[in-house]
């Protein structure tokens, strides 16, 4: 068991939630589950608990009831070393969800991604501002990000 496991609120749908990721993720395994029992706030046999693990990570997903929802003020960054990647988690969690704007979507349980090219943070981190700024401009106008057009972007082009 790790130190910090993240657990995502679900009205209902964890284990929707754990099967959809562990589909989309190669390095994933699905965990265990837990049901409400008698006496306990949700329905009785319901899923409570639904846990998950992706790339190493463990993860909780929580049928809480609709109380509360997810908000972009938290996000899971994928990150992906070729366009093709970038282009496969994009479109697979995406599926049924919202794009936004500088390579971060909604998934259609209203998590918050960032598909992001490994290539980003180097080409952010550039000792030439001039290419930084080049480089952040070009991520601002884009929904989902090209890795080809960022590193045109970087050389001016």
């Amino acid at each position: 068991m790790q130190k910090i496991t993240p657990c995502l609120w679900f009205d209902g749908r964890a284990e929707e939630a754990m099967r959809f990721y562990t589909s989309i993720f190669k390095n994933s395994k699905v965990g265990a589950v837990t049901r409400y029992g008698e006496g306990m706030p949700g329905k009785r046999g319901s899923v409570m608990t639904a846990t998950f693990e992706i790339e190493g990570q463990e993860f909780m997903g929580l049928n809480g009831g609709p109380d509360f929802k997810f908000s972009e003020a938290i996000s899971f960054v994928v990150n992906c070393k070729t366009q093709e990647e970038l282009d496969y988690y994009w479109g697979k969690l995406l599926e049924g969800g919202a794009p936004s704007q500088c390579g971060w979507l909604t998934d259609k349980f209203g998590v918050s991604w960032q598909i992001v090219p490994t290539i980003l943070p180097e080409l952010l981190q550039d000792k030439n501002a001039a290419r930084r700024d080049r480089v952040m401009k070009a991520v601002l106008g884009m929904i989902k990000l090209d890795v080809k057009k960022l590193k045109e972007a970087a050389k001016g082009q």
